[in-house]
Order: C-alpha cells, then structure tokens, then sequence
C-alpha cells in the first residue's frame, strides 16, 4: 500500500494568518532551547528497541545483567553497554546485593512514559 499523493505533505492552511495571540501565548511557556535540547536527548534513549526491551524487562522486576542477558538472548556485555547508557540518562538505577549488582527503574516515570506509549501505540485510529 503505496502513500496517497495528499498524504505526502502535512495538511496546512489555504492562507497566511498568524495569530498573534495564540503564538506569544505559547512562546511565553516555551522552554528554553537547552531543555528542549535535554528533552529531545531523553527522547531518543527511547528510540532503540534493545533499550525499550531493558525498560521493559525492568519494569516487571528487579533484575541483574545476567537475567537480562538470559531475558534477551543477548551477551552480557552488549547489556552493560546499555544499562550503561541508560543510567547515564538516570532512567536505572543499581544496588548491590552480595556479589550481585541489581537494576530497577530510577522513578515511577519511567513505568509511566512506558505504559502510556503502549497505551498509544494500542489505540484504533
């Protein structure tokens, strides 16, 4: 099913008309470019699907490198590589326990930003 000739650019409107109100209302509580910055950054941790899987994982249950591992059918070094990443973005968190290191989500954020985009991806349109 190829893309319809209308469906290859954005849908706009038919003449120019700023409304004025409306765009310094909204430039008045747009973010500073750094935190746009910062957020696009935290966005894009969500875009490779080994680390979504991780969230995933993690967001059942506590889990150490080796579960994920074992979880995932991949190598535990590949796993460190990307919990790695994902600390850095403070999306996990680690404890030790003994000789084993555990991984959790860092807040309860985390679980929400992954339930409300399975809640959207689920959605009829």
């Amino acid at each position: 099913m190829g893309i319809r000739e209308d469906e290859k650019i954005a849908p706009h409107c038919e003449f120019i008309h700023v409304h004025d109100k409306v765009v310094k209302r909204v430039m008045d509580v747009m973010p500073e470019g750094e935190e746009l910055q910062n957020l696009a950054e935290f966005f894009r941790v969500f875009g490779d699907s080994t680390r979504i899987r991780i969230l995933y994982a993690l967001s059942q249950s506590e889990l150490c490198v080796c579960d994920i591992a074992s979880l995932l059918g991949m190598g535990q070094s590949a796993i460190s590589h990307q919990l790695r990443i994902l600390k850095q973005m403070r999306l996990v968190k680690f404890r030790r326990e003994g000789k084993s290191v555990l991984y959790s989500l860092a807040d309860g954020h985390i679980q929400t930003i992954l339930a409300q985009g399975m809640e959207h991806i689920g959605e009829k349109i």
